[in-house]
């Protein structure tokens, strides 16, 4: 299984521009920022206190009992913190114990298309058959019920989605999941909803695909805290689901991770009870620098739609005759500019490429100027 696995598109130019100096990277999608330091104060103090033993499977009962509220409050979505939250190692293994928890050999698996790059690897490895989801760029890579309605085949069991989407930045607002909400109950699909980057969205208010009538009970949520508080080192993740389904989850969760990560539990309850200052701050300024970067993109002839969450711009290079790896490879070998070809988000993203704006003005600015070098190079 491991040897018929792709490589991650994400990580062979990251690999790469290690090996180099001057390099802008925009390449790998984590904050500039450092975790907040009253968040980080808190884990010091737990280890100060020794309080490192292992938690409970599902995560700290405070943790949970937070996390609920904070749901509940902005997403309007109720789940019980004894039996229907569970505490991940980051939403990497969140979605990796969901797929399991819900995908048996041969079930198809539609998933969205540009995606993250462990989609479909992770329904391989639980022994489903991922077939992509087309969000195309005139729908503002949104999932419409008519590409959804040409992608159901009668072997689909799983829809797996992630909005605000990496990479594309597209937003799936209220009206789009109720678009979509029939079809899912009349086919009846079980939704699994990567919602990371859910805290940055700057042009609406995220929704959550479980608040949408019909599909709560369907819909098996998954978030976490390294994006909006700056803690993807800290690998803390949640799972949100009903009870049978939690259920299931727990049990693959116990044997493979036992529990997360108990000073990095403390941490996320800091962030809390304590972030949203900071946490606010930081989205501010991802929305500055979006609009900075989309305009500079745009005026050097690198067509790119506004993406309304996440922090990536997903820039159109079909103009410059190149394939997204052509570019991204001179790119970087000429200019020491490192994004991500499209392609490594799946055959959607082809004529892409993947820039992170998590990165300070200046050098955002740079990159630019230097991209801008390099597409007027290829048409001199």
């Amino acid at each position: 299984m491991a040897a018929a696995l792709p490589s991650s598109g994400i990580r062979k130019f990251f690999d790469l521009l290690l090996t180099m100096d001057n390099v802008i990277s925009l390449g790998v999608g984590e904050p500039d920022f450092h975790t907040p330091r009253n968040i980080s104060s808190a884990a010091i103090s737990s280890i100060e206190k020794g309080m490192t033993m292992y938690t409970s499977n599902r995560g700290l009962a405070e943790l949970r009992e937070l996390l609920a509220a904070d749901l509940e409050r902005r997403y309007h979505t109720a789940y019980s913190p004894e039996t229907e939250i569970v505490v991940t190692t980051g939403v990497s293994e969140a979605l990796d114990v969901a797929i399991r928890a819900v995908v048996n050999p041969g079930d198809e698996v539609l998933v969205i298309d540009p995606c993250f790059v462990s989609y479909h690897p992770e329904v391989l490895m639980a022994g489903g058959r991922p077939k992509a989801l087309p969000c195309r760029e005139q729908d503002q890579f949104t999932i419409t019920p008519e590409a959804l309605m040409e992608s159901l085949t009668p072997a689909t069991k799983v829809l797996l989605i992630n909005f605000p989407n990496n990479p594309t930045g597209g937003v799936m607002e209220e009206d789009d999941l109720k678009a979509i909400s029939d079809i899912i109950i009349d086919h009846d699909l079980l939704l699994i909803s990567d919602e990371v980057y859910a805290e940055l969205t700057y042009d609406a208010h995220h929704v959550s695909a479980a608040a949408i009538d019909g599909l709560w009970d369907r819909t098996i949520t998954l978030n976490g805290f390294s994006k909006a508080y700056s803690m993807t080192g800290w690998r803390v993740g949640y799972i949100c689901a009903p009870k049978e389904l939690a259920e299931a989850v727990l049990k693959l969760h116990q044997y493979v991770m036992m529990s997360a990560p108990t000073i990095a539990q403390f941490a996320a309850i800091e962030a809390l009870k304590t972030g949203e200052e900071a946490k606010n701050e930081m989205v501010a300024e991802y929305r500055v620098r979006r609009d900075l970067f989309v305009k500079g993109l745009n005026d050097i002839g690198l067509p790119c739609h506004l993406p309304r969450g996440a922090f990536y711009a997903f820039p159109s290079i079909e103009g410059t005759g190149l394939s997204g790896e052509e570019f991204a490879t001179r790119l970087l070998t000429e200019q020491h500019v490192a994004v991500v070809p499209g392609s490594a988000f799946g055959e959607s993203g082809c004529d892409h490429i993947r820039a992170c704006y998590a990165v300070d003005r200046f050098k955002l600015v740079e990159s630019v100027r230097r991209i801008g070098m390099f597409v007027a190079s290829l048409h001199s």
